[in-house]
């Protein structure tokens, strides 16, 4: 089965004040970090959502073997990426999309190689990260789910599917550090921490 991954990174960043995705986090940036993450995944084709300061992102995350997906309705919310990304791996040979955020950088590439790992188990099951006892992205969608993703709207992504009970749904019992970079002090913890 191919997969796709979407890291999705088109937000203002508005909490931050500056645009997180280019936040310096060791050699690299904070988008950077998660795009190496799923690089190192093997049979990957990567998208990176970008949207606001597009080209000013898109420039720092030249050096990465991935392609770039505009979101040019970004202020329409998280969900708007979703949809500008399975729009434009709908029109590949692809079965299974995996959603990563661009601002959860200590997500581990063996947690992802395990959900794609269930994924390929359990084809028709949508496979969801678990956290603040809500689930949520990472998660893995098979191809069959993807116009249920073309019809989200919003700023709260796919956390509605993922949360419902008309999908098959297979919640990783993992842990795994989910956090996601929002805030000055959210960055500074998480440099505290590295």
């Amino acid at each position: 089965m191919k997969f796709a991954t979407l890291v999705l990174a088109a937000g203002k960043s508005s909490r931050m004040g500056s645009p997180k995705q280019l936040l310096q986090l060791g050699n690299t940036t904070l988008l950077g970090k998660v795009i190496e993450t799923v690089c190192s995944i093997t049979n990957n084709s990567v998208f990176c959502v970008l949207g606001a300061n597009a080209d000013l992102i898109e420039k720092s995350i030249e050096p990465y073997d991935i392609s770039i997906v505009r979101n040019i309705n970004y202020d329409q919310g998280l969900s708007s990426s979703i949809v500008a990304g399975i729009e434009h791996v709908s029109n590949l040979d692809v079965d299974l999309v995996l959603i990563v955020l661009g601002d959860q950088p200590k997500i581990e590439s063996e947690y992802l190689k395990l959900m794609i790992q269930l994924a390929l188990e359990k084809k028709d099951s949508i496979i969801t990260s678990r956290y603040q006892n809500r689930n949520g992205v990472p998660a893995i969608f098979p191809k069959k789910y993807f116009k249920n993703l073309l019809n989200l709207q919003g700023d709260k992504g796919a956390s509605k599917l993922l949360n419902s009970e008309d999908f098959p749904i297979y919640v990783i019992n993992e842990s795994v550090d989910l956090v996601d970079i929002d805030t000055q002090d959210d960055y500074q913890h998480l440099l505290n921490k590295s």
